[in-house]
C-alpha cells in the first residue's frame, strides 16, 4: 500500500469514529435539551462538540502550518442549532499548488464523512475582500470568523483587513436594505399561520441584524452594551434577550421535531412544540393557537425594538449630518426625516396627537417613520385609546381622514396594528389579532388578512398596478369615496371566531362605526351591505351556472344597484387574493368578471334577453371565422345538432375556435383533441369531440390525473346526434407550467386513448397534503333537485387531493349519471365541487342514498 493510500485508509478511519463520537454526542445533547431545556447552553455546548470535532480533523489532515480554519456565519458567532450549516472558511497565504488542492479536496470529504456537512469556503485574504466587497451577506458572515486551527498570525491578518475595510455608515445602509428587502418576501407581515421563525420579520434575524450593525460601529457585543450606550432602555434590553431566548429555544425544539434544518412553525410540528411548552387545549383555544399567538407578540414587539434600535443607531452613525428640527405645528416636528413629538408627554397630555401623528406620516411623504422618542411615548400612551378617546368627534375625525388619504394608508394602519393603537381604537379588531383560521385557505391570520384586503383595494387606486386587474382599476377610478371599501375590508371578516355567521355579526359592527363615525345613511348601507354579503358573489361565480338567466337575476336583486354591484366585486377580488397566493387564478377572475358584467347588465335596465345574446355571439362567431376565410355556409352542419344551452355556455370565441376545429368532421369516426393556450390568460383550453361512450368523464379525468393537470373548469355537452362536445380549462403544476409543450401530447395521446376505450385504472387516493393531515375535512354531499326534478344540482365537499375528481367520476358512471355542467373550486386545500347532473338512477330514493354512501366513501382520505 502506498503512503498516501495507508494515509487515504487512515482519515477514513478516523472519520467514521468520529462520525461515531458526534452521533453519540449530539444524542447526549438532545436528551440533556430535554431533560433541562437550557437554550444557550445546548448551543454552546454543540458549538464546543463540532470543534473538536473540526480540530481533530484539521490535525489529522496534515495541512501546513501557514493555513488557517475558521468557523464563520452563525457557528462562527457561536450558535449552532441541532441541524444548522457548519459554515467554514480555509484561509490561505496564497494560491494553493496541486498537492495542497489534493489535501484540501481530502480534509472537505473527511468532514463530509464524519457527518458534519459543512458549508465551506477556501480563499485567500485577497479573495475574502473581494467577495465581501460585492455581497453584504458574505461580508457579514465572514465579520463573525471565529479561529478554530492552524495559523494564529493569518487569522489575525485577516480579522484586521476585513476590519479595515469596513465602513460602518454603509454597512448600516446595506443591511437596512437586506432587511427591508427580506421583510417583503414575507408581505412585511410576521402572522402568516406558518410564519419563518428566523426570516420573517420579528424572527432571530431581525435581532441579529441589529447586533451585526452594532459591533460593526463598535457600539457594543450585546443587549446590554446597547443599553449602557442609550440606544434602548435597560428593561428594553432584558426584553430583547427574554425574546431571543424564547425563539432560541423555540428553533432547538423545530430542529429537533423535525429531524433536519426547519426553520418554518409548520402545521405539522405547531401541536407537540405546543405540548412541549406546556399547552393544553382549552374550551376556546387550542394549544398550538396559544404557542402562535405568543409567536406573534413576540415577533410584534421585535419589530418595533428593531425600529427603535435602526433609529436610534442611524442617529449615531450619522451625527454628523445633523440639521436643526423642522417645525411642523405647535405638536411636531420633523429631525433626521422622522416625526417628532416636540413634548415628550404631548400623548399623555393631548390623546387626540396619537392619531394625528400617522395622518402627518401621511401627508409628508419626506418622512420615513417617527422618531424612536415618539415611538416609546406612543407605546407609553397606547392605553390612554379608551371609550373616551373612541367617542371623541376629533379622534372619529382624524381616523376617517387617514382612510381618506391619497397615500400611505396600508402603511399606517399596520403601524397602527404593530403599535396596538388600530385595536385599541376599534376592540373588535384588538380581539382578532393573532388569530388564526384553520381553513386551509387562508395562509394569514385574521387581522393580517383584512391588512391585506385593504392593501389590494388600494392596488386597484394606483396607477403602477393598473395591468394587473385593469377592470378593477377601471372601476374604482370611477368609484366615488371608495375610502369606503376600506372601511367595509376593515370589518368584512371582524366577526371570526365568534361563533355564529361572522358576516351577519360583522354588520352589526360596521353599522354601529359608520353610525359613530357621521357616515350617511347612503354610505353606511353600502359598508353594511358589503360586510353582510362579502362571500355572496364569490359563490355565486364558482358555484353556479351563470348561463342561467334565474341565477344572474337573484344575484342582481342581492345587488340592488350598480354602485353596490361595483363596490362588492372589488372587495371580492381584494378578498379572495388577500386569502393566499395560492388561492386566486385567472379563471377565478373571469367567473367573477363574467358575473359582474351580466349583472350590471340588468341593473342598467339592458336585460340579459338570451334569445338576443345568442344571436349576437353567433354574428360575432362567424365574423371571427370570415378572418380564416371561412363562409358563413361551413357553420351549418356542426350548428345543425347544438342546442340553445351550447350558445349559451360558450362564447363567441370558443363557438368560432370549436366551429373551424369541427365543421369538417362533424360526423367524425375518431375522438378529435384539440388544445391551444387559454384565452384568459393561464392554462390549457382542451376540446374533446367523440361519440359518446360509457366512462366517457371518467376517462378523461384520470389521464389528466396523470399527467398532473387539475380541472378547474368543464363544460360537457351532448350534441342531437349523440357525440360529446366536452371543453375543460386545466391548471398545471408548479408556478410556471410549460404549457405550450403540453399541446401536442395532449393532442395525440388523448384521442388515442378515448379511441382505444383504454380499461378504467382503479381510483388512488393520492399523496394528502400536510395541512390536511392536521385540520382535516370531514367529506358533503348534497343533492338537490331542480324546480322540474328533471335535474339536480350535486354538491361535493372534501379535502382536496391528486385523483380526488377520477374517484368522483366513477361513481357517477357506475350509477350511469349524465354529467351537464361541472364547477370546479379548489380554495387551498378545500375541494366544493357542484355538478349539474341527470340520470335514472336519481329518481329512486333507495339508489340515491346508495349513490350517496359511495361518493362519501370516495371523498374519505384514506
Amino acid at each position: 500500500m502506498t503512503p498516501g493510500a495507508e494515509l487515504a485508509t487512515t482519515a477514513r478511519h478516523s472519520a467514521a469514529s468520529l462520525r461515531e463520537q458526534l452521533h453519540a454526542g449530539r444524542r447526549e445533547l438532545r436528551e440533556r435539551y430535554r431533560a433541562d431545556g437550557k437554550a444557550q447552553q445546548m448551543l454552546r455546548l454543540h458549538r464546543l462538540l463540532i470543534d473538536r470535532t473540526l480540530r481533530s480533523l484539521w490535525s489529522e489532515a496534515a495541512l501546513p502550518a501557514s493555513l488557517a480554519l475558521a468557523a464563520v456565519g452563525g457557528y462562527g458567532r457561536g450558535e449552532l442549532f441541532p441541524h444548522s450549516d457548519v459554515d467554514l472558511l480555509v484561509l490561505l497565504p496564497g494560491e494553493p499548488d496541486a498537492e495542497l488542492r489534493s489535501k484540501l479536496e481530502a480534509l472537505i470529504g473527511s468532514l463530509w464523512d464524519a457527518g458534519l456537512e459543512p458549508g465551506h469556503g477556501v480563499r485567500t485574504i485577497e479573495e475574502c475582500l473581494s467577495e465581501s466587497a460585492k455581497d453584504i451577506t458574505v461580508q457579514t458572515s465572514l465579520l463573525e470568523a471565529r479561529w478554530l486551527a492552524g495559523s494564529r498570525s493569518l487569522f489575525a491578518d485577516f480579522t484586521r483587513a476585513m476590519r479595515g475595510q469596513l465602513n460602518p455608515q454603509a454597512f448600516f445602509q446595506s443591511k437596512r436594505l437586506e432587511q427591508e428587502q427580506r421583510h417583503g418576501k414575507f408581505q412585511e407581515s410576521p402572522y402568516s399561520l406558518e410564519p419563518n421563525l428566523k426570516e420573517a420579520p420579528g424572527g432571530l434575524r431581525d435581532l441579529q441584524a441589529i447586533l451585526w450593525i452594532s459591533r460593526s460601529a463598535g457600539l457594543g457585543e450585546n443587549w446590554m452594551d446597547l443599553a449602557a450606550r442609550a440606544l434602548i432602555t435597560a428593561i428594553e434590553a432584558r426584553q430583547l434577550a427574554s425574546y431571543q431566548k424564547f425563539l432560541n429555544e423555540l428553533r432547538i425544539r423545530l430542529h429537533y421535531a423535525a429531524g433536519r434544518r426547519e426553520d418554518r412553525l409548520l402545521f405539522d410540528y405547531q401541536a407537540g412544540l405546543a405540548a412541549q411548552f406546556g399547552y393544553a387545549d382549552t374550551p376556546s383555544k387550542r394549544a398550538s393557537e396559544q404557542l402562535m399567538q405568543r409567536y406573534y407578540r413576540t415577533a410584534k414587539a421585535i419589530t418595533q425594538l428593531n425600529t427603535l434600535l435602526l433609529q436610534n443607531i442611524a442617529v449615531e452613525l450619522f451625527s454628523g449630518e445633523d440639521s436643526l428640527p423642522e417645525i411642523l405645528n405647535e405638536r411636531f416636528q420633523t429631525a433626521h426625516e422622522l416625526l417628532e413629538a416636540r413634548d415628550p408627554e404631548l400623548f399623555e397630555r393631548q390623546p387626540n396627537a396619537i392619531m394625528e401623528s400617522f395622518l402627518l406620516l401621511q401627508q409628508h411623504s419626506e418622512l420615513k417613520g417617527m422618531s424612536a422618542a415618539t415611538l416609546r411615548a406612543l407605546w407609553r400612551a397606547r392605553a390612554r385609546i379608551d371609550a373616551r378617546f373612541r367617542r371623541d368627534p376629533a379622534n372619529r375625525a382624524l381616523f376617517l381622514q387617514i382612510l381618506q388619504q391619497p397615500r400611505g394608508i396600508v402603511h399606517e394602519l399596520r403601524r397602527m396594528n404593530q403599535y396596538s393603537i388600530l385595536g385599541r381604537y376599534l376592540p373588535a379588531f384588538g380581539r382578532i389579532i393573532g388569530q388564526m383560521q384553520y381553513d386551509l385557505f387562508h395562509a394569514y391570520t385574521v387581522d393580517q388578512h383584512i391588512l391585506n384586503v385593504i392593501r389590494n383595494l388600494r392596488r386597484f387606486t394606483m396607477v403602477e398596478f393598473a395591468h394587473e386587474y385593469p377592470q378593477c382599476s377601471r372601476l374604482m377610478a370611477g368609484f366615488e369615496r371608495h375610502w369606503l371599501l376600506y372601511v367595509a375590508a376593515l370589518f368584512h371578516d371582524i366577526a371570526k371566531g365568534r361563533g355564529g355567521d361572522h358576516s351577519r355579526l360583522g354588520m352589526r359592527d360596521a353599522r354601529g362605526f359608520c353610525r359613530a363615525h357621521g357616515i350617511t345613511r347612503e354610505d353606511t348601507e353600502l359598508v353594511v351591505f358589503l360586510v353582510e354579503h362579502h362571500l355572496t358573489m364569490s359563490s355565486v361565480a364558482q358555484k353556479q351556472d351563470l348561463s342561467d338567466p334565474d341565477v344572474i337575476k337573484a344575484f342582481a336583486s342581492t345587488a340592488n344597484s350598480e354602485r353596490q354591484l361595483t363596490a362588492l366585486y372589488l372587495l371580492t377580488v381584494a378578498d379572495i387574493r388577500g386569502t393566499s397566493p395560492k388561492v386566486w387564478n385567472a379563471w377565478k377572475g373571469k367567473l367573477l368578471e363574467d358575473l359582474f358584467l351580466l349583472a350590471r347588465r340588468l341593473l342598467r335596465g339592458d336585460g340579459i334577453g338570451f334569445e338576443q345574446d345568442i344571436q349576437a355571439k353567433q354574428d360575432e362567431a362567424l365574423r371571427l371565422l370570415r378572418l380564416y376565410a371561412l363562409s358563413d355556409e361551413v357553420k351549418d352542419k356542426l350548428w345543425s345538432q347544438l342546442d340553445v344551452a351550447y350558445f349559451l355556455r360558450h362564447d363567441a370565441q370558443d363557438i368560432a375556435w370549436q366551429t373551424r376545429t369541427l365543421h369538417y368532421r362533424v360526423d367524425a369516426d375518431r375522438p378529435v383533441v384539440k388544445a391551444r393556450l387559454s384565452p384568459i390568460g393561464e392554462g390549457l383550453q382542451v376540446m374533446i369531440y367523440t361519440r359518446d361512450q360509457r366512462d366517457l368523464f371518467a376517462r378523461i379525468c384520470g389521464y389528466f390525473e396523470q399527467i398532473n393537470y387539475s380541472i378547474a373548469d368543464a363544460r360537457i355537452h351532448t350534441t342531437r346526434h349523440g357525440y360529446a362536445l366536452d371543453t375543460f380549462l386545466l391548471l398545471g403544476p408548479g408556478n410556471n407550467p410549460h404549457y405550450r409543450d403540453m399541446i401536442n401530447l395532449i393532442e395525440t395521446d388523448l384521442a388515442d386513448r378515448l379511441q382505444r376505450q383504454t380499461p378504467l385504472h382503479p381510483p388512488t387516493r393520492g399523496r394528502v397534503s400536510r395541512q390536511l393531515r392536521h385540520f382535516p375535512i370531514t367529506p358533503g354531499v348534497n343533492i338537490r333537485p331542480d324546480e322540474k326534478g328533471a335535474r339536480f344540482a350535486l354538491s361535493i365537499l372534501a379535502g382536496d387531493r391528486p385523483g380526488l375528481l377520477y374517484a368522483i367520476a366513477l361513481v357517477l358512471g357506475k350509477y350511469e349519471i349524465n354529467l351537464i355542467t361541472a364547477k370546479i373550486v379548489t380554495l387551498g386545500e378545500r375541494a366544493e365541487d357542484v355538478f349539474l347532473i341527470s340520470g335514472a338512477a336519481l329518481a329512486n330514493p333507495k339508489t340515491v342514498l346508495q349513490f350517496e354512501a359511495e361518493l362519501l366513501d370516495a371523498l374519505q382520505l384514506k
